[in-house]
């Protein structure tokens, strides 16, 4: 089904894992989609080609999102070429460091802020600029904000800052019938939780599997289906919400 036919829609972080699930699932719905990449052009190239050979639109934008004035550039360089934003996905983000909390260092500490919080708040501010009448903003959050993970406090701080963010932009939008909501993916394979059994390697994926009802590991495209209700119009009373697309993993 179209159901984002003639939607334009920018996610960012988007040349793999989740980003790359929810930018291929909207091209399916019919969506003309952005794709947002820092440094890894071969992979959204890959994700692209892949969408335009099914007969999707995509293109591909690259901005750093710990840089505000390059995530202000790509929100107007997405207008300018497709001439409208419809949907933002704030996904970029970073689980880097993973270290005790008295071991963070102050430019770890900006950096992880940087890209998870403050690159995903000047995105929600640029995009509301530009956002027609029942536009879309859906950040991608973590269930990690509620679980006191040890070693993980940049992330878990900044992600938690992401839901009380969204809380209040969608108070402030939802006159011009914007929803804001976020999405907080359980254990989901991707490189990012690879890359956390690397350094976790005590039976941390045993034990996710384990408190999983269903007993695996989440795929993107689990999480990318949910992000594409949030962005449909059946979700258009749906607004200030954190959704746990975890799998019942508690």
């Amino acid at each position: 089904m179209n159901t984002l036919a003639g939607k334009v829609a920018l996610i960012t972080g988007a040349s793999r894992g989740i980003g790359r699930a929810i930018a291929e699932r909207f091209a399916q719905d019919g969506a003309a989609v952005v794709i947002n990449c820092s440094s890894s052009l071969a992979g959204a190239e890959e994700v692209a080609n892949g969408i335009k050979a099914l007969g999707g639109s995509a293109v591909i934008l690259q901005a750093d999102i710990g840089d505000v004035a390059q995530v202000r550039k790509l929100i107007k360089d997405t207008v300018s070429q497709l001439g409208q934003l419809d949907i933002l996905v704030n996904n970029a983000s970073i689980i880097d460091p993973i270290k005790p909390a008295v071991e963070v260092t102050e430019e770890e500490y900006d950096k992880a802020f940087g890209i998870n919080t403050r690159g995903t708040f000047f995105a929600m501010q640029e995009a509301a600029k530009v956002l027609p009448e029942g536009g879309r903003i859906i950040n991608i959050s973590t269930m990690a904000t509620t679980l006191g993970m040890a070693n993980h406090a940049m992330y878990v701080a900044g992600k938690s800052a992401v839901d009380q963010l969204t809380l209040v932009m969608a108070t402030e939008l939802g006159h011009r019938h914007i929803t804001v909501n976020s999405v907080s993916p359980g254990p989901t394979d991707t490189s990012m939780l690879s890359h956390l059994f690397e350094e976790n390697p005590d039976g941390m994926e045993a034990m996710f599997l384990q408190r999983s009802p269903m007993g695996r590991i989440g795929k993107p495209e689990d999480i990318a289906d949910v992000v594409a209700f949030l962005a449909s119009d059946d979700a258009r009373w749906v607004t200030g919400q954190n959704l746990r697309a975890d799998g019942g993993v508690r």
